[in-house]
């Protein structure tokens, strides 16, 4: 067992034996390291205020991401690199590229937000190698807000920043030491921290994690820190103990077999979008939309499903692609359809002790037809009103001979509608058949009214979207023109 924390700031080894179990990168900053460039702004993850950058050694190299700092705990950086604005500058003082570029494009007026965006830029250049497109730059920046320039001139110095070759820089110079140093601080002791009351724990095999978590079925499991930490920095609530899955290798894997894409609990939205958009092209762009580049690198897949939230889209989508979760519990391991692990309003088919593992999403199947919308008021990071994701499989004769019909937002639970699955099956995919699942869906849901939508919406939004699925499937004007431009199916 291990009782200190151990990373990297800069190029500066930092060791911290007695912390606050959920204090956040943020306040470690400013108020034990002194470095103020980071900035606190909403302290929920959404402003992008804070944004730092954190590299973690991945199969043999650095993966540098961006994320908010005032959500993410300090104990969650053990083994990695921390790097804040501070970091960006030249020892002889001279601006990063990423800076530079920003001052000759004019991309800073009161100066508040810049630091968030110099990080989101600079993470932008350890993944880019050209200048990316306006969409990618909008996408980087979804997650950062401005009050001041209008993005027009932030934009420009994203263009301009690649023209003066930022990847050349000090940062990289030292990635081959950086790299053997992370390494060489990594182990496979549990980590326990403390300050003095509470406890963090970070086992750092699954077993490990395993026999953690039989002795402390009470403890909350901490993935990617996206919703536990709200909980700390809105609702001022004490965890203790925190058991951390950070440290676990295995648990961020993401496998492709023949049929079966494989994804570990700890994998990032961001990783998973990457693999899962290869097969389902609308799941990619949902995953796009529903947060940041700096939620979607921290916040993990298995714990989207663990939280087990009526309105988080990531659930509806796998369920309508059939996937499958996978538990364990000490030594012993169960399987069971995703739908069916959530029970009621926050409550899941999980027992004391038990972890999500893994997700089985199943590759699509020939013929298959599969869509994913979320209706929400604002495009970027806004929690929707209705999401449904559906998938339609027709036989040789025309007929539906699979419909799987999954949705968000209309009850206490992410469910699939089966009354309108069983209006659908065994029917022609037409117009009439489609009408008749639209009124079978007035006998799966209740929908409630609240701040994002009345019931009636809800429930006229539901019944819209099957039509919409018609449509797009069978119109070939409106095939053609979606295969150009993904993102017409997600207005």
């Amino acid at each position: 067992m291990r009782d200190s924390v151990r990373f990297l700031l800069g190029h500066e080894t930092v060791e911290l034996d007695r912390v606050d179990p959920t204090m956040t990168v943020l306040d470690w900053l400013r108020t034990c390291a002194r470095r103020t460039g980071t900035k606190e702004g909403c302290n929920e993850g959404d402003c992008g205020a804070c944004t730092v950058v954190v590299a973690r050694p991945e199969d043999g190299r650095l993966v540098y991401r961006a994320v908010n700092a005032c959500i993410q705990f300090v104990a969650t950086l053990d083994g990695c690199q921390l790097l804040t604005v501070e970091d960006l500058k030249r020892a002889d003082g001279a601006l990063h590229p990423v800076q530079q570029a920003m001052v000759e494009l004019h991309g800073s007026q009161c100066g508040f937000c810049t630091p968030g965006f110099v990080m989101s830029l600079f993470a932008m250049t350890r993944e880019a190698d050209e200048v990316p497109t306006d969409a990618a730059i909008d996408d980087a920046l979804a997650g950062n807000l401005c009050r001041c320039t209008g993005y027009a001139p932030i934009v420009r110095a994203a263009q301009r920043m690649f023209e003066l070759a930022p990847k050349r820089d000090h940062i990289e110079a030292f990635a081959g030491e950086t790299l053997a140093r992370l390494e060489g601080l990594r182990d496979e002791e549990t980590l326990v921290v403390s300050d003095g009351k509470r406890r963090f724990i970070a086992p750092a095999t699954l077993d490990a994690l395993a026999e953690t978590l039989l002795a402390e079925p009470e403890a909350t499991i901490l993935a990617g820190s996206t919703d536990v930490g709200l909980w700390v920095t809105k609702q001022m609530r004490r965890l203790d103990p925190i058991v951390y899955l950070g440290r676990i290798d295995v648990l961020r894997r993401i496998e492709e077999t023949g049929d079966t894409i494989e994804l570990g609990a700890m994998a990032s939205h961001e990783d998973a979008m990457k693999v899962l958009a290869r097969h389902y092209p609308d799941m990619g762009e949902l995953w796009r939309r529903f947060a940041s580049v700096q939620i979607r690198n921290a916040g993990t897949v298995g714990g989207n499903i663990a939280n087990g939230s009526p309105i988080g889209d990531g659930s509806p989508a796998l369920i309508a692609a059939g996937a499958t979760l996978h538990l364990r519990r000490g030594q012993e391991r169960r399987s069971l359809p995703l739908e069916d692990f959530f029970v009621a309003y926050g409550r899941q088919d999980r027992r004391p002790g038990e972890l999500v593992e893994r997700i089985s999403v199943p590759k699509p199947p020939p013929g298959m037809r599969y869509r994913a919308y979320k209706i929400s008021k604002r495009f970027d990071q806004d929690i929707s009103a209705v999401m449904g994701a559906f998938l339609i499989r027709l036989g040789p004769d025309g007929r539906v001979a699979e419909a799987r019909l999954a949705y968000g937002g209309m009850a206490a639970i992410p469910k699939r509608a089966t009354n309108a699955e069983a209006a659908l099956l065994g029917r022609p995919w037409s117009e009439a058949t489609v009408k008749a699942a639209m009124q079978a869906l007035e006998r799966d849901f209740t929908p409630i009214t609240d701040m994002r939508a009345t019931a009636g919406y809800r429930l006229k939004v539901a019944q819209n979207l099957l039509m919409r699925l018609f449509v797009e499937t069978t119109d070939p004007a409106c095939e053609t023109r979606l295969v150009g431009d993904r993102s017409l199916a997600h207005v």
